[in-house]
């Protein structure tokens, strides 16, 4: 099967939809498939053989983000054209609704297509306006994917129809046979966090608040902070007395990560908002590192209410300090936790979700034509 990947947002920065379309289009490649990856960005010979670039990203912020989008004359050219020139018997596109290429393949293309939507916000004014204008261009979709449930609740009310849920998918046995690094690793215990600095809804101000009360009721506690940023500035936030405590890794390659997780005692999900599903919490599972995380929806979902992990009030700082020095204190029970994610995460493994994935693209391609440019 020749299947047309379609990202809103440039490769080049790590991300919840980008890895996601990455990691499917390997699964796919791998099983014998043909995928092409349509991504903003501009010819760049550090990325893999099947992206093709749409055009120079533009840097925007958004739900307490920078998305970087591609839209425009030029990249509506190349988005025709990688459609035209494809062959492609389906074409997946995610977040269609996006202001990027993703939104211009929905506007060229007719054929089979498919549309993953990742996003969960419970109430946006842009994507009720959005749905109103993009309806003709949306019934085009022959299928409709949510990641989680939250992000099908709010496909139902803003846009309608009946979306069935496929989550995101990890190679578990990537962080499953991760090996922890020592120099990383403490008799008190390691906590990880992972995310960008500069990003407020990701929480490193709630574990900065939390972390000098861990230290001093568990001396010898490391932390280390794994994600985009400034590593001069992030270690200036914390008090001059924890500072020795803190390593911050910056952004790191995938085993990196996996080994990062491997090496901890307990992650910690301190997110105060704007979370979808929590891939990080899956991966962090598959690694073996028994999850805190605060208790956003999306979150508790995962851990199915606690059985898979701990909850925490969101922005409670005085919680979290409290439930981490109590994990890290009892090792009985997070090797229970450790125990029963380590189970339930193959769920998410690619050979499952890819498999979902390939049954809706032969449901929509059973009595289709081969995707074209719409005329």
């Amino acid at each position: 099967m020749r299947v047309g990947l379609v990202c809103p947002y440039s490769l080049d920065v790590p991300g919840g939809v980008q890895n996601h379309v990455r990691d499917l289009a390997e699964t796919l490649t791998g099983w014998g498939h043909v995928a092409s990856v349509l991504a903003p960005g501009d010819d760049d010979d550090s990325l893999p053989a099947y992206v093709v670039p749409a055009g120079r990203a533009v840097p925007v912020r958004y739900n307490g983000s920078v998305a970087r989008l591609a839209f425009g004359p030029l990249s509506a050219a190349r988005t025709r054209r990688w459609i035209r020139e494809g062959g492609f018997d389906v074409l997946h596109i995610h977040e269609p609704m996006t202001p990027s290429v993703s939104l211009l393949a929905l506007w060229a293309a007719s054929g089979p297509i498919v549309a993953t939507f990742h996003a969960a916000t419970a109430r946006s004014r842009a994507m009720s306006a959005a749905s109103g204008l993009l309806r003709p261009s949306l019934e085009k979709i022959s299928a409709r994917i949510a990641v989680s449930e939250l992000a099908r609740e709010t496909l139902v009310q803003h846009v309608g129809g009946e979306p069935m849920v496929v989550p995101n998918g990890l190679f578990v046995d990537r962080f499953a046979l991760a090996p922890p690094r020592p120099e990383w690793l403490s008799d008190s215990g390691t906590i990880v966090f992972l995310g960008r600095l500069d990003e407020p809804r990701k929480g490193l101000h709630v574990l900065l608040a939390a972390f000098p009360e861990i230290l001093r009721r568990r001396p010898g506690t490391r932390l280390l902070v794994v994600g985009r940023g400034d590593a001069e500035e992030g270690r200036a936030m914390f008090p001059v007395r924890v500072r020795d405590a803190v390593s911050f890794l910056g952004m790191v390659d995938d085993p990196t990560r996996a080994q990062a997780l491997a090496s901890a005692d307990l992650y910690v999900a301190p997110h105060t908002g704007g979370e979808s599903f929590g891939i990080t919490l899956v991966e962090a599972m598959a690694a073996g590192a028994p999850v805190l995380a605060s208790d956003l929806r999306a979150f508790s979902l995962v851990l199915q209410q606690g059985r898979l992990g701990t909850l925490f009030p969101v922005n409670d700082h005085a919680a979290l300090v409290d439930q981490a020095v109590a994990l890290l204190e009892d090792d009985a029970r997070r090797l229970r936790i450790r125990q029963a994610a380590s189970q339930d995460v193959r769920r998410y493994d690619w050979r499952a979700v890819a498999r979902q994935i390939l049954d809706v693209y032969e449901m929509v391609t059973a009595d289709a034509t081969t995707v074209r440019e719409d005329s």
